[in-house]
């Protein structure tokens, strides 16, 4: 091979590994934006959804409660909405609930039921980008957490500082409860029930590109990982719900469908490994994604209302 045609050889090789970086960081950036970008469509679809899923019965009982609206400010000047619903009778006791990825509060319509039928307070927030709060940059729970301790605190001033709260989430709801529960938070927080929640948002993005986009994680994700952090400032890799499960004092029900393929079984063993104080587990064998409740209803309160009944008479 002469001098010219090896030059050539290298040129072409390094022209195809450019256009190779170049098709995967396109690629990676319309996966990021199709993953994390709300418009105000996929918003009122969000909605759509979450109230379709529903029973027929639990939204009927949902609009004859009257929920009154409920709003706070962010550290990053979004308004975020809120449904409240007032128990019948006076209690100490209220919940704070969080719903999953490109649904609303709508989505915790059921939960919302169980607990207004247990005397709790409900507080029902749309998450950043979803619903009918500002935003279209989804956070997957993470800065989230920093708006679920305001409204800890918004409930705690609303309430008084005798109120117990619980913080109850599904699937990204489930994350960030978690996450919060990471955070400084006041004591009034008594317990955190996490359904389906996940490990960390890039372990999350690597079983998502391979698994919905047939695509391998590398390179994908590390590339959307760096877009993510031009994008928001905060790189998927540093979003670990874990780091968070290490500072978390408050006791934790983690609830998840053996059957579930959106956040596979195993970051359910991921997230037990990293809790720091007193965790219990209820699995459901045969219930897919955020399904256990629905599909088995009854054991499920049983094991939620003992572990609430423990928790919030601990002291």
């Amino acid at each position: 091979m002469t001098k010219q045609h090896r030059l050539g050889l290298v040129d072409g090789m390094l022209i195809a590994g450019a256009a190779t970086v170049v098709g995967a960081t396109a690629i990676s950036a319309l996966a990021y934006r199709a993953a994390t970008h709300m418009s105000p469509q996929l918003k009122q679809k969000g909605q759509q959804l979450a109230i379709g899923e529903n029973t027929d019965a639990d939204n009927a009982w949902y609009l004859k409660q009257l929920p009154t609206e409920r709003r706070i400010v962010t550290a990053d000047g979004l308004t975020l909405r809120a449904s409240y619903i007032a128990p019948k009778m006076p209690s100490h006791q209220a919940v704070i609930l969080a719903h999953g990825i490109g649904h609303s509060r709508e989505q915790m319509i059921p939960y919302a039921r169980l607990f207004h039928d247990w005397g709790y307070h409900v507080l029902m927030p749309d998450a950043r980008a979803h619903g009918d709060s500002d935003g279209h940059v989804i956070g997957f729970g993470w800065p989230d957490r920093k708006d679920y301790v305001q409204w800890i605190e918004s409930l705690v001033s609303e309430l008084g500082d005798s109120v117990k709260i619980v913080l109850f989430g599904i699937s990204m709801g489930a994350a960030t409860v978690l996450a919060t529960a990471g955070e400084p938070i006041p004591d009034n927080v008594k317990a955190v029930v996490a359904d389906s929640g996940f490990a960390s948002v890039y372990k999350m993005a690597q079983h998502v590109v391979y698994h919905d986009y047939h695509l391998p994680a590398f390179p994908f994700v590390p590339i959307a990982d760096r877009i993510s952090q031009l994008m928001t400032g905060t790189r998927f890799l540093k979003q670990d719900v874990t780091l968070q499960l290490a500072k978390a004092k408050v006791p934790i029900l983690f609830i998840h469908g053996r059957q579930d393929t959106v956040v596979p079984f195993d970051q359910l063993e991921l997230l037990l490994d990293a809790v720091g104080g007193s965790a219990e587990v209820y699995v459901e064998d045969k219930a897919p994604h955020v399904k256990a409740f629905a599909q088995n209803n009854g054991p499920y309160r049983a094991k939620l209302q003992q572990f609430l009944n423990q928790t919030l008479n601990a002291d």
